[in-house]
């Protein structure tokens, strides 16, 4: 059995809140002052986690199969962890890969095998540099960054952030949304990191980096000096078929559907095939409905209603 061993890890001191405390009262910020009460209340450790064995990754090799190159890796690297009996050290990973092969899946399942948190941010929506590093407490409407809200919020010195679509941020040469990163994943500069709202030092080294793009156009070479990156294919039909097998008894269990068969015939995986796994729940789901309405115990081929995706560009190098 696997269970999750956790140390604690100082992520920031209490004596540094202190002092910015003292300081924010002069700046008159009930925001400010009342997020520093919250950091003293909560105290500057938080826990690092590890699994007791390597086999906390089996689930994932099942459940994310095109994945197999980044977990090979991810295993010999908690293998060292567990030998060493310290935290899984491994670079940031760049997921590289057609939109829909279910990256943001992995990682969501990567943090509840390393039982940590997740936290997700858009790139694509990120035009500023702020809402990775928090804004300035003189500024009005004034917070902190989501690095430092996981960190000081969360339990976790040790969360997965992954940062989806990376190669779309976009910003000024004020507010550069990629800058922080040059800082973020280096474990060294990343002991000290500084958000601007809190304006005091975090240390966000144990973050676990994950970034997704679907072409390297448009990162720049010292970020990706920075990262181990890995092509993930989209999963081949047998490997989609036991994808939508474990989809659709998910499913099953979910809705309490005790009178549908458990297991999907050949000819409705068939159909699946073509599907991505970011669409085959719905395609699944929207099936069962078919099925159920019209009084069927099992799913057919006419319950799976694809709908059109967006022709997928080719990744880039």
């Amino acid at each position: 059995m696997t269970i999750t061993l956790a140390r604690p890890h100082a992520v920031y001191s209490t004596r540094d809140v202190e002092a910015a405390q003292e300081r924010a009262r002069t700046l008159k910020s009930p925001e400010l002052e009342a997020f520093y009460d919250n950091m003293l209340a909560l105290g500057g450790e938080r826990f690092v986690t590890t699994p007791s064995s390597r086999d906390a990754l089996d689930p994932l090799y099942e459940d994310c199969p095109n994945f197999d190159e980044v977990l090979d890796d991810l295993s010999r690297y908690l293998g060292l962890a567990l030998a060493g009996g310290s935290g899984v050290n491994m670079m940031p990973v760049l997921l590289l890969g057609d939109p829909g092969v279910g990256k943001t899946h992995f990682g969501k399942r990567l943090a509840a095998s390393l039982g940590t948190e997740f936290e997700f941010i858009s790139m694509n929506a990120l035009s500023a540099g702020f809402v990775i590093t928090g804004s300035s407490s003189t500024w009005k409407g004034a917070k902190c960054g989501k690095v430092a809200e996981r960190l000081v919020r969360g339990k976790f010195a040790n969360p997965v952030v992954l940062l989806d679509e990376v190669e779309k941020a976009s910003g000024s040469t004020q507010s550069d949304p990629m800058a922080a990163l040059y800082q973020l994943l280096e474990p060294e500069t990343s002991r000290a990191f500084h958000d601007e709202f809190i304006d005091i030092d975090l240390d966000a080294s144990q973050v676990f980096w994950v970034l997704t793009a679907n072409s390297l156009e448009g990162i720049p070479a010292a970020l990706l000096s920075r990262m181990a990156v890995y092509e993930v294919p989209a999963p081949t039909q047998e490997q989609a078929a036991g994808i939508a097998q474990r989809v659709y008894a998910g499913l099953v269990r979910e809705l309490k559907l005790t009178q549908v068969d458990a297991e999907l015939a050949q000819n409705v995986l068939d159909k699946l095939a073509g599907v991505s796994p970011r669409e085959m729940r719905k395609a699944l789901l929207d099936g069962l409905g078919f099925a159920v309405a019209a009084g069927r115990q099992a799913l057919v081929p006419e319950d799976i209603r694809i709908k059109h995706e967006p022709a997928r560009r080719k990744i880039g190098f």
